[in-house]
């Protein structure tokens, strides 16, 4: 009789997560990515002492929101990446889940970091 436990590893459904995730994040960190990007354009008529405080506000939280969103972007491919068995379905789960989680964190960071006028 053959031995069933070596095929038996693999993690039935294991695409599902990184899945979702990927259908939450990708278009979470393109929004993000254009309303900060756009957001720089909120002082445009600010003059002065205003417009030095945003700038340089803006100049700090920018290159903030686009490492988080790489950081998010790389728990994403992580997610992919791990092995299809069972003893990564909990790493593989909480990549997936903190992947768009990090999204929205990082862009209340931004807005909190930002001096808006």
């Amino acid at each position: 009789m053959p031995d069933l436990t070596l095929d038996d590893d693999r993690a039935t459904g294991a695409w599902v997560a990184p899945l979702v995730s990927t259908l939450l994040t990708l278009p979470a960190c393109v929004l993000v990515y254009f309303v900060g990007g756009f957001s720089a354009m909120a002082c445009d008529s600010c003059a002065g002492a205003e417009a030095d405080r945003f700038e340089s506000s803006f100049g700090v939280a920018f290159p903030v929101l686009l490492g988080g969103l790489g950081l998010a972007l790389f728990l994403l491919a992580a997610s992919w990446a791990l092995p299809w068995e069972r003893r990564s379905t909990t790493r593989r789960v909480g990549f997936a889940l903190a992947a768009p989680v990090l999204v929205a964190r990082v862009y209340g960071l931004f807005t909190v970091l930002v001096d808006w006028p």
